[in-house]
């Protein structure tokens, strides 16, 4: 596969370890995810931007020659992430034939802008990732940054987003901001990273899965001989062998042949509205799990599980924000109070725990 085809492949297939470690473990990795046949693109990071100092971030340019023999070995395109000018120039150096650019550095214009100034002169196919925040506008906007500095083989990699007090992901997906994306700049394929959505490797399925029902371009996800003892992102990490598992199970997907060339404004709105009351659902079961931790605390303090005063305040409050958006008091009364019947049901079984 040229470099000037990689993004031209439907259903594009990029795995590979979070970090690169050792070199031993760079190429182990790679050969056995050359052996699943199942791999068109070696990912690995070389250099890892960190929340906070003191976590590992990366092995830094000495594993890149280690990526070239994976390259050699199973004659396999090389992806890595780059976040700097600096970066640019040694992948360039060594011959990584595919640029990432991380949800950290997408959040930064001026970041974006630098790494484009270095490409400028390049056709390197380049992935951004979605910003960490969830802010369409951003997004796009590094992606025009990539364009105005000549590049054409570009693509987009929806890593999902940051979101305070989500409970079931690492970061949630918000597939309608992705589909927004691929709204506004259709011809720029969009690849899907179910490991930083999922955050654990439980979940990986569900979400490779959701991504192909949604007409995604490929899928990116980490893979490593032995994930538990990966020196980063060690909870989201499959096998090379679970990996050719899951690629396997997946149910590929394709466009109706009538709506190939029309598809219809009503369908359009049906599928967003899928995607919508998915999202409420997921709210709601990330609500539920605070309310049962609420309960363990009144249980463990010896709390009534009805607090009135705090119960109308809620009620009133939302009635009145509900009405501001056009939706009547009826309806917001009823919601609202369905869901707070439900968080009194949980909290009553987590009180009732052991109980005899």
């Amino acid at each position: 596969m040229t470099q000037a085809s990689i993004l031209q492949k439907k259903h594009l297939l990029i795995a590979g370890p979070c970090s690169a470690e050792t070199e031993n473990q760079v190429l182990e990795t790679a050969q056995r995810l050359k052996n699943t046949g199942r791999v068109d693109v070696l990912r690995a990071g070389i250099w890892k931007p960190r929340t906070r100092p003191g976590a590992f971030e990366g092995i830094g340019a000495k594993g890149l020659p280690w990526l070239q023999k994976a390259k050699q070995l199973t004659g396999l395109p090389l992806a890595v992430e780059v976040a700097k000018s600096s970066h640019v120039e040694l992948c360039l150096e060594f011959g990584i034939d595919v640029l990432w650019i991380g949800a950290r550095t997408t959040v930064n214009p001026f970041a974006v802008q630098e790494i484009a100034d270095a490409l400028k002169g390049t056709d390197i196919p380049v992935l951004l990732k979605n910003p960490i925040n969830p802010d369409l506008s951003l997004w796009l906007g590094g992606m025009e940054r990539l364009q105005n500095a000549g590049l054409t083989q570009l693509g987009a990699i929806h890593r999902g987003f940051s979101f305070t007090g989500e409970k079931i992901y690492r970061n949630r997906p918000q597939w309608q901001i992705a589909i927004d994306f691929k709204t506004a700049m259709p011809d720029i394929p969009i690849i899907n990273d179910p490991s930083h959505i999922c955050g654990k490797r439980n979940l990986l399925q569900r979400v490779a899965q959701k991504a192909m029902d949604l007409n995604f371009d490929g899928l990116m996800i980490e893979s490593h001989i032995t994930p538990d003892e990966a020196w980063s992102d060690a909870a989201q990490q499959i096998t090379p062998k679970e990996y050719a598992l899951l690629i396997e199970s997946l149910v590929i997907r394709e466009n109706d042949p009538a709506n190939l060339t029309e598809k219809s404004q009503l369908d359009r709105f049906r599928k967003e509205i899928d995607l919508i009351d998915e999202e409420i659902l997921h709210i709601l079961a990330s609500r539920m799990k605070v309310v049962r931790s609420i309960g363990q605390y009144k249980k463990e303090n010896n709390m009534t599980i009805l607090q009135s005063n705090r119960w109308q305040e809620i009620l009133q409050k939302y009635i009145e924000r509900g009405v501001q958006n056009g939706l009547s008091e009826e309806f917001i009364t009823r919601l609202i109070k369905n869901i707070h019947d439900e968080s009194i049901e949980q909290q009553d079984k987590v009180m009732s725990e052991d109980v005899n």
